[in-house]
């Protein structure tokens, strides 16, 4: 019987693994995504919406308000983006997609919900405020928002392993869209009612509810999330999408309607702050069950005879890799850098024997290889005499 790869037979059958390729000047890197010239041209068409997007902002509010105004929505951004890489720091996504996943927000989802908003005007002129902040602000902006997530689920599908990829890919498309929409309320803010209504503005959305966009499409994300532990790929998530999508949408209504139909400030300290708890709870037990996967797939490894047990201890939690890295530094020259590269390589190691394992990702195989190669060169590194 065959299996995808040398680790993947039962423990009682498992023959010894073959060693590493002979060492060499560059170490190899497992091959890209076929979804990747999608991605590169939906970035460029990206690029020239953004340049839209600012000549509309210099327009229509003015230069010295519109940089004022980004200026401002920076510091939220700054918080948001310092919050999703603690988040992400288990198996930091691709600098490339995270970049992607932030532009999409920014950009290309303001630019779909703006079209769609002005077609709506067109044939419904008169849509009551209530019935647009309600309804058609929270679907026209989650369908956008998603539509990015979706995007890098379908075309990067192999940097989607699970749940906190997909909470994080959300949640850096939620983080774009609120930091260009903080500089349209900013501004306006600013050019109708003043420096103190802008201080107004930017306390309600840049310190009460920064987290608000990033918590919506983070549900989005994770309803792909969970598509993509299953082995689903490509169309099959889009029922998981659409149900995501729902979900954000319900959080979205909820929250604009709290600011119409109730007290914001009383319904805001009743269900927004438990809702944001009850979202810090669940992103820290997901970054557990993502522990106890790595544990699992690295003692797969340990199995085979590749790392000793308490190796695997190391390298699966929080505390470990902690430790490992202070005793890095003890080293000779401070070996520290390659400590988190052992680490980090490790991680990606037991991502791809996940895939190996679920079957997955047929290139996934490759992969294995290839991480099992760069984790056992810079422990080498870690270890050098």
């Amino acid at each position: 019987m065959s299996f995808p790869s040398p680790l993947a037979q039962p423990t009682h059958s498992m023959p010894a693994t073959p060693p590493p390729a002979p060492p060499r000047r560059d170490l190899p890197v497992p091959a890209p995504g076929g979804g990747r010239i999608a991605l590169w041209m939906t970035a460029i068409v990206i690029g020239f919406l953004a340049l839209g997007l600012a000549a509309y902002f210099l327009t229509f509010l003015g230069p010295a308000s519109a940089v004022l105004a980004a200026i401002l929505a920076l510091i939220p951004l700054a918080l948001v983006l310092v919050a999703i890489r603690i988040i992400d720091r288990w198996e930091p996504e691709p600098t490339g997609l995270v970049a992607f996943a932030l532009a999409w927000g920014a950009v290309a989802s303001v630019a779909l919900a703006l079209g769609v908003d002005l077609v709506i005007g067109l044939v419904v002129p008169e849509v009551p405020d209530t019935l647009s902040a309600v309804l058609q602000a929270p679907i026209v902006e989650e369908v956008a928002k998603g539509l990015g997530v979706l995007l890098v689920f379908v075309a990067a599908r192999r940097a989607f392993d699970g749940p906190v990829d997909g909470v994080v890919y959300g949640a850096l498309v939620g983080a774009g869209f609120a930091f260009t929409e903080n500089i349209l309320y900013f501004a306006d803010s600013l050019i109708t009612g003043g420096v103190e209504s802008a201080a107004y503005t930017f306390f309600l959305r840049g310190v009460l509810s920064p987290f608000a966009h990033v918590m919506f499409t983070a549900v989005t994300g994770y309803a792909l999330g969970r598509a993509a532990r299953m082995g689903l790929r490509g169309g099959a998530g889009v029922g998981r999408w659409l149900v995501g999508v729902v979900g954000a949408i319900t959080l979205h209504a909820l929250w604009n309607g709290s600011a119409v139909f109730a007290d914001f400030f009383a319904l805001y300290a009743m269900l927004q702050v438990p809702l944001f708890i009850l979202f810090v709870v669940g992103v820290m037990l997901l970054r557990r069950e993502e522990t106890r996967l790595t544990r699992a797939r690295l003692g797969d490894y340990a199995a085979a005879g590749w790392f000793s047990v308490g190796e695997v201890d190391m390298l699966a939690t929080r505390a470990g890799r902690a430790r490992a890295i202070a005793w890095a530094r003890t080293l000779p020259g401070d070996r520290s850098s390659a400590m988190r590269r052992f680490i980090a390589e490790a991680t990606s190691l037991a991502a791809a024997r996940q895939r190996v394992v679920t079957g997955r990702d047929p290139r996934a195989a490759a992969d294995e290889r290839v991480y099992l190669e760069r984790a056992t060169r810079a422990r080498g590194d870690v270890l050098a005499r």
